[in-house]
Protein backbone atom coordinates (compact mmCIF):
# COMPACT_ATOMS: atom_id res chain seq x y z
CA UNK A 1 0.00 0.00 0.00
CA UNK A 2 1.52 3.33 -0.54
CA UNK A 3 1.34 6.42 1.46
CA UNK A 4 -1.15 8.32 -1.27
CA UNK A 5 -3.68 4.67 -0.36
CA UNK A 6 -3.10 4.80 3.24
CA UNK A 7 -6.07 4.80 5.55
CA UNK A 8 -5.60 8.10 6.33
CA UNK A 9 -6.48 9.21 3.07
CA UNK A 10 -9.81 8.74 1.36
CA UNK A 11 -9.40 7.15 -2.51
CA UNK A 12 -10.43 10.30 -4.32
CA UNK A 13 -9.79 11.13 -8.11
CA UNK A 14 -9.01 14.34 -9.23
CA UNK A 15 -8.53 15.44 -13.03
CA UNK A 16 -9.02 18.63 -15.38
CA UNK A 17 -9.05 20.16 -18.32
CA UNK A 18 -8.42 23.57 -19.97
CA UNK A 19 -11.42 25.02 -21.89
CA UNK A 20 -9.21 26.89 -24.12
CA UNK A 21 -10.34 26.10 -27.25
CA UNK A 22 -12.42 22.90 -28.65
CA UNK A 23 -11.90 19.80 -27.56
CA UNK A 24 -9.63 17.21 -29.75
CA UNK A 25 -10.03 13.28 -30.08
CA UNK A 26 -7.01 13.82 -27.97
CA UNK A 27 -9.04 15.18 -25.21
CA UNK A 28 -11.52 12.07 -25.69
CA UNK A 29 -8.62 9.64 -25.53
CA UNK A 30 -6.09 10.96 -22.91
CA UNK A 31 -8.60 12.00 -20.78
CA UNK A 32 -12.33 12.14 -21.19
CA UNK A 33 -12.81 8.40 -22.19
CA UNK A 34 -10.95 7.42 -18.95
CA UNK A 35 -12.91 9.95 -16.38
CA UNK A 36 -15.98 7.99 -17.74
CA UNK A 37 -14.85 4.69 -16.59
CA UNK A 38 -13.17 6.09 -13.31
CA UNK A 39 -16.20 7.20 -12.28
CA UNK A 40 -17.56 3.40 -12.87
CA UNK A 41 -15.22 2.30 -10.44
CA UNK A 42 -16.89 3.44 -7.35
CA UNK A 43 -13.80 5.94 -6.27
CA UNK A 44 -15.08 8.89 -5.72
CA UNK A 45 -14.23 11.41 -8.93
CA UNK A 46 -13.93 15.03 -9.37
CA UNK A 47 -13.76 16.58 -12.77
CA UNK A 48 -12.91 20.40 -13.54
CA UNK A 49 -12.54 22.85 -16.11
CA UNK A 50 -9.49 24.74 -15.42
CA UNK A 51 -10.31 28.05 -16.79
CA UNK A 52 -7.90 29.66 -14.08
CA UNK A 53 -5.18 28.13 -16.13
CA UNK A 54 -6.28 29.22 -19.31
CA UNK A 55 -5.58 33.04 -18.56
CA UNK A 56 -2.27 32.06 -17.93
CA UNK A 57 -2.27 33.19 -21.70
CA UNK A 58 -4.52 35.74 -22.91
CA UNK A 59 -8.44 34.51 -23.43
CA UNK A 60 -11.10 36.34 -24.86
CA UNK A 61 -13.87 36.31 -22.32
CA UNK A 62 -16.83 35.85 -24.18
CA UNK A 63 -15.09 32.86 -25.98
CA UNK A 64 -13.63 32.08 -22.42
CA UNK A 65 -17.35 31.72 -21.25
CA UNK A 66 -18.65 29.70 -24.39
CA UNK A 67 -15.33 27.87 -24.42
CA UNK A 68 -16.61 26.74 -20.43
CA UNK A 69 -19.87 25.87 -21.49
CA UNK A 70 -19.18 23.54 -24.76
CA UNK A 71 -16.31 21.73 -22.81
CA UNK A 72 -18.74 20.90 -19.55
CA UNK A 73 -21.38 19.56 -22.60
CA UNK A 74 -19.16 17.49 -23.88
CA UNK A 75 -18.02 16.17 -20.66
CA UNK A 76 -21.48 15.20 -20.10
CA UNK A 77 -22.29 14.42 -23.74
CA UNK A 78 -19.28 11.58 -23.34
CA UNK A 79 -20.84 10.13 -20.10
CA UNK A 80 -19.87 12.22 -16.97
CA UNK A 81 -22.74 11.97 -14.74
CA UNK A 82 -23.31 15.20 -12.71
CA UNK A 83 -24.98 12.70 -9.69
CA UNK A 84 -22.50 11.02 -9.74
CA UNK A 85 -19.02 13.06 -9.89
CA UNK A 86 -18.68 16.55 -9.53
CA UNK A 87 -18.07 18.74 -12.35
CA UNK A 88 -17.40 22.14 -12.26
CA UNK A 89 -15.55 24.92 -13.27
CA UNK A 90 -12.22 25.98 -11.21
CA UNK A 91 -12.84 29.99 -10.89
CA UNK A 92 -15.83 29.04 -8.87
CA UNK A 93 -14.26 27.76 -6.04
CA UNK A 94 -11.91 30.14 -4.71
CA UNK A 95 -10.32 27.99 -2.87
CA UNK A 96 -7.66 27.12 -5.84
CA UNK A 97 -6.50 30.28 -6.09
CA UNK A 98 -5.98 30.97 -2.01
CA UNK A 99 -3.99 27.30 -2.01
CA UNK A 100 -2.35 28.13 -4.51
CA UNK A 101 -0.51 30.68 -2.89
CA UNK A 102 0.42 28.67 0.62
CA UNK A 103 1.88 26.42 -1.86
CA UNK A 104 3.65 29.49 -4.18
CA UNK A 105 5.31 29.96 -1.07
CA UNK A 106 6.65 26.06 -0.41
CA UNK A 107 7.54 25.39 -4.42
CA UNK A 108 11.28 26.45 -5.44
CA UNK A 109 12.05 28.64 -8.36
CA UNK A 110 14.77 25.72 -9.05
CA UNK A 111 11.70 23.47 -9.26
CA UNK A 112 9.64 25.67 -11.45
CA UNK A 113 12.31 26.18 -14.49
CA UNK A 114 12.64 22.38 -15.25
CA UNK A 115 9.14 22.24 -15.80
CA UNK A 116 9.51 21.06 -19.50
CA UNK A 117 5.81 22.45 -20.27
CA UNK A 118 7.45 25.88 -18.81
CA UNK A 119 10.08 25.54 -21.69
CA UNK A 120 7.87 24.54 -24.35
CA UNK A 121 4.90 27.40 -23.88
CA UNK A 122 7.36 30.25 -22.93
CA UNK A 123 9.87 29.20 -25.59
CA UNK A 124 12.28 31.85 -26.57
CA UNK A 125 10.82 34.94 -25.05
CA UNK A 126 10.18 34.22 -21.76
CA UNK A 127 10.69 37.33 -20.37
CA UNK A 128 7.48 38.63 -22.05
CA UNK A 129 5.44 35.24 -20.42
CA UNK A 130 2.84 35.73 -17.81
CA UNK A 131 3.94 34.79 -14.21
CA UNK A 132 0.62 33.08 -14.24
CA UNK A 133 1.97 30.84 -16.41
CA UNK A 134 5.56 30.13 -14.83
CA UNK A 135 3.52 29.02 -11.82
CA UNK A 136 0.84 27.12 -13.54
CA UNK A 137 2.61 24.04 -11.23
CA UNK A 138 1.65 25.53 -7.87
CA UNK A 139 -2.09 26.11 -8.95
CA UNK A 140 -2.38 22.87 -10.53
CA UNK A 141 -1.01 21.02 -7.13
CA UNK A 142 -3.37 23.40 -5.10
CA UNK A 143 -6.64 21.44 -7.72
CA UNK A 144 -5.11 17.87 -6.79
CA UNK A 145 -4.22 18.65 -2.73
CA UNK A 146 -7.01 21.20 -1.92
CA UNK A 147 -9.59 17.83 -2.59
CA UNK A 148 -6.90 15.29 -0.76
CA UNK A 149 -7.00 13.58 -4.50
CA UNK A 150 -5.50 10.35 -3.89
CA UNK A 151 -5.35 9.29 -8.04
CA UNK A 152 -4.42 11.80 -10.88
CA UNK A 153 -5.44 10.43 -14.42
CA UNK A 154 -3.56 12.35 -16.56
CA UNK A 155 -1.68 12.23 -20.32
CA UNK A 156 2.32 11.30 -20.26
CA UNK A 157 3.07 14.86 -20.85
CA UNK A 158 1.34 15.54 -16.86
CA UNK A 159 2.90 13.47 -15.56
CA UNK A 160 5.83 15.44 -14.69
CA UNK A 161 3.12 17.68 -12.74
CA UNK A 162 2.33 15.15 -10.69
CA UNK A 163 6.06 14.54 -9.37
CA UNK A 164 5.90 17.97 -8.75
CA UNK A 165 2.64 17.92 -6.92
CA UNK A 166 4.13 14.88 -4.82
CA UNK A 167 7.20 17.10 -4.19
CA UNK A 168 5.09 20.02 -2.58
CA UNK A 169 3.30 17.60 -0.59
CA UNK A 170 6.14 16.64 1.15
CA UNK A 171 7.80 19.43 1.46
CA UNK A 172 5.00 20.90 2.88
CA UNK A 173 4.25 18.17 5.41
CA UNK A 174 8.34 18.25 6.59
CA UNK A 175 8.30 21.83 7.06
CA UNK A 176 5.58 22.04 9.30
CA UNK A 177 6.00 18.39 11.07
CA UNK A 178 2.40 17.27 9.78
CA UNK A 179 0.75 14.12 7.98
CA UNK A 180 -1.72 16.50 6.08
CA UNK A 181 -1.08 16.09 2.08
CA UNK A 182 -1.09 12.94 0.73
CA UNK A 183 1.03 11.97 -2.63
CA UNK A 184 -1.31 11.59 -5.54
CA UNK A 185 -0.59 9.32 -7.98
CA UNK A 186 -1.07 9.52 -11.81
CA UNK A 187 -3.15 7.25 -12.97
CA UNK A 188 -1.63 7.05 -17.15
CA UNK A 189 -3.39 4.12 -19.03
CA UNK A 190 -4.64 2.83 -21.87
CA UNK A 191 -3.67 2.35 -25.82
CA UNK A 192 -3.67 6.39 -27.00
CA UNK A 193 -2.66 8.28 -23.36
CA UNK A 194 -1.06 10.77 -25.81
CA UNK A 195 -2.71 10.90 -29.09
CA UNK A 196 -0.50 12.97 -31.68
CA UNK A 197 -1.53 15.04 -34.81
CA UNK A 198 -2.66 13.62 -38.01
CA UNK A 199 -0.09 15.83 -39.77
CA UNK A 200 3.20 15.20 -37.76
CA UNK A 201 3.60 12.10 -35.84
CA UNK A 202 5.90 13.66 -33.74
CA UNK A 203 3.61 16.27 -32.30
CA UNK A 204 0.71 15.78 -29.84
CA UNK A 205 -2.48 16.44 -30.87
CA UNK A 206 -3.22 20.10 -30.09
CA UNK A 207 -6.78 22.57 -29.93
CA UNK A 208 -3.82 25.31 -30.75
CA UNK A 209 -2.09 23.77 -34.00
CA UNK A 210 -3.07 26.51 -36.63
CA UNK A 211 -3.95 23.28 -39.09
CA UNK A 212 -7.47 22.01 -38.51
CA UNK A 213 -6.48 19.00 -40.29
CA UNK A 214 -4.15 17.87 -37.64
CA UNK A 215 -6.92 16.86 -34.97
CA UNK A 216 -9.94 15.48 -34.96
CA UNK A 217 -12.40 17.76 -32.90
CA UNK A 218 -15.21 16.61 -30.90
CA UNK A 219 -17.76 18.79 -32.53
CA UNK A 220 -16.60 17.42 -36.20
CA UNK A 221 -19.26 15.55 -38.05
CA UNK A 222 -19.02 12.52 -39.65
CA UNK A 223 -18.24 13.45 -43.20
CA UNK A 224 -15.30 15.69 -41.70
CA UNK A 225 -13.94 13.11 -39.53
CA UNK A 226 -13.47 10.56 -42.47
CA UNK A 227 -11.71 13.16 -44.56
CA UNK A 228 -9.50 14.34 -41.72
CA UNK A 229 -8.18 10.21 -41.40
CA UNK A 230 -8.36 9.53 -45.28
CA UNK A 231 -5.92 12.65 -45.44
CA UNK A 232 -4.22 11.70 -42.45
CA UNK A 233 -0.10 11.67 -43.07
CA UNK A 234 1.23 8.23 -43.35
CA UNK A 235 4.32 6.41 -44.75
CA UNK A 236 3.98 4.11 -48.03
CA UNK A 237 4.83 0.62 -46.30
CA UNK A 238 1.60 -1.71 -45.21
CA UNK A 239 1.06 -2.13 -41.51
CA UNK A 240 3.64 -4.49 -39.75
CA UNK A 241 2.58 -7.83 -38.12
CA UNK A 242 4.27 -6.77 -34.78
CA UNK A 243 4.81 -3.59 -32.29
CA UNK A 244 8.22 -3.93 -33.35
CA UNK A 245 7.92 -2.69 -36.91
CA UNK A 246 6.12 0.56 -35.55
CA UNK A 247 8.85 1.50 -33.71
CA UNK A 248 10.07 4.28 -36.43
CA UNK A 249 6.52 5.04 -37.65
CA UNK A 250 5.28 7.78 -35.48
CA UNK A 251 2.37 8.19 -37.73
CA UNK A 252 1.60 4.65 -38.30
CA UNK A 253 1.89 4.01 -34.90
CA UNK A 254 -0.32 6.66 -33.80
CA UNK A 255 -3.11 5.68 -36.35
CA UNK A 256 -2.96 1.96 -34.54
CA UNK A 257 -2.61 3.41 -30.83
CA UNK A 258 -6.52 5.48 -31.66
CA UNK A 259 -7.74 2.48 -33.09
CA UNK A 260 -6.41 0.45 -30.80
CA UNK A 261 -8.24 3.02 -27.67
CA UNK A 262 -11.75 3.26 -29.06
CA UNK A 263 -11.78 -0.37 -29.82
CA UNK A 264 -10.54 -1.01 -26.21
CA UNK A 265 -8.28 -3.49 -27.28
CA UNK A 266 -4.25 -3.86 -27.67
CA UNK A 267 -2.22 -2.08 -30.31
CA UNK A 268 -1.12 -5.92 -31.45
CA UNK A 269 -4.54 -6.97 -31.62
CA UNK A 270 -5.16 -4.06 -34.23
CA UNK A 271 -1.76 -5.10 -36.01
CA UNK A 272 -3.22 -8.94 -35.91
CA UNK A 273 -6.11 -7.80 -38.09
CA UNK A 274 -4.55 -5.73 -39.86
CA UNK A 275 -0.37 -6.63 -40.25
CA UNK A 276 -0.02 -7.21 -43.95
CA UNK A 277 -2.35 -4.56 -45.24
CA UNK A 278 -2.31 -0.99 -46.58
CA UNK A 279 -3.48 2.58 -45.21
CA UNK A 280 -6.16 2.00 -48.17
CA UNK A 281 -7.18 -0.78 -46.12
CA UNK A 282 -6.90 0.34 -42.65
CA UNK A 283 -8.08 4.22 -43.11
CA UNK A 284 -11.65 3.83 -44.08
CA UNK A 285 -11.40 0.93 -40.99
CA UNK A 286 -10.54 3.79 -38.89
CA UNK A 287 -12.43 6.63 -39.78
CA UNK A 288 -16.12 4.24 -39.51
CA UNK A 289 -14.77 3.51 -35.84
CA UNK A 290 -13.96 7.25 -35.25
CA UNK A 291 -17.11 8.37 -36.77
CA UNK A 292 -19.20 5.42 -34.38
CA UNK A 293 -17.71 6.54 -31.25
CA UNK A 294 -17.18 10.33 -31.75
CA UNK A 295 -20.23 11.31 -33.58
CA UNK A 296 -22.83 10.52 -30.55
CA UNK A 297 -20.79 13.08 -28.14
CA UNK A 298 -20.82 15.21 -30.76
CA UNK A 299 -24.35 14.87 -31.42
CA UNK A 300 -25.46 15.20 -28.04
CA UNK A 301 -23.12 18.11 -26.80
CA UNK A 302 -24.66 20.22 -29.59
CA UNK A 303 -28.18 19.21 -28.00
CA UNK A 304 -26.80 20.39 -24.24
CA UNK A 305 -25.08 23.56 -25.86
CA UNK A 306 -28.95 24.87 -26.59
CA UNK A 307 -29.88 25.59 -22.88
CA UNK A 308 -26.84 26.78 -21.56
CA UNK A 309 -28.59 28.14 -18.41
CA UNK A 310 -28.75 24.13 -17.69
CA UNK A 311 -24.84 23.99 -18.13
CA UNK A 312 -24.50 26.92 -15.60
CA UNK A 313 -26.63 25.26 -13.04
CA UNK A 314 -25.08 21.86 -13.53
CA UNK A 315 -21.64 23.59 -12.86
CA UNK A 316 -22.89 25.84 -10.39
CA UNK A 317 -24.36 22.77 -8.36
CA UNK A 318 -20.79 20.66 -8.66
CA UNK A 319 -19.04 23.92 -7.64
CA UNK A 320 -21.15 24.09 -4.15
CA UNK A 321 -19.89 19.84 -3.54
CA UNK A 322 -16.51 20.51 -4.39
CA UNK A 323 -16.12 23.50 -2.11
CA UNK A 324 -17.88 21.80 0.77
CA UNK A 325 -15.05 19.35 0.27
CA UNK A 326 -12.22 22.18 -0.61
CA UNK A 327 -12.96 24.45 2.26
CA UNK A 328 -12.67 22.41 5.99
CA UNK A 329 -9.08 21.28 3.85
CA UNK A 330 -8.10 24.64 3.12
CA UNK A 331 -9.08 26.24 6.97
CA UNK A 332 -6.15 22.88 8.13
CA UNK A 333 -3.90 24.24 5.93
CA UNK A 334 -4.51 27.69 6.71
CA UNK A 335 -4.42 26.57 11.03
CA UNK A 336 -1.04 24.70 9.91
CA UNK A 337 0.49 27.80 8.39
CA UNK A 338 -0.53 29.73 11.10
CA UNK A 339 -2.73 32.14 10.11
CA UNK A 340 -5.01 34.15 12.53
CA UNK A 341 -8.34 33.49 11.64
CA UNK A 342 -11.71 34.61 13.51
CA UNK A 343 -14.37 32.07 14.54
CA UNK A 344 -17.55 33.05 12.54
CA UNK A 345 -20.82 31.75 13.49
Amino acid sequence: MTEATAPKFKPRIFSGIQPSGGLTLGNYLGALKRFVEKQEEGIETIYCLVDLHAITVWQDPDKLRDNTREAAATFLAAGIDPKRSILFNQSQVAAHAELAWVLNCVARMGWMNRMTQWKDKAGKNRENASVGLFAYPTLMAADILLYHATHVPVGEDQKQHVELTRDIATKFNHDYGVDFFPLPEPVIEGAATRVMSLRDGTKKMSKSDPSDQSRINLTDDPDTIAQKIRKARTDPEPLPESLDGLKDRPEARNLVNIYAALADTTPQSVLDRFGGQGFGVFKPALAELVVEKISPISAEAKRLMADTAEIDRILGEGAQRAEAIAQPILQRAYDIVGFVRSRRA
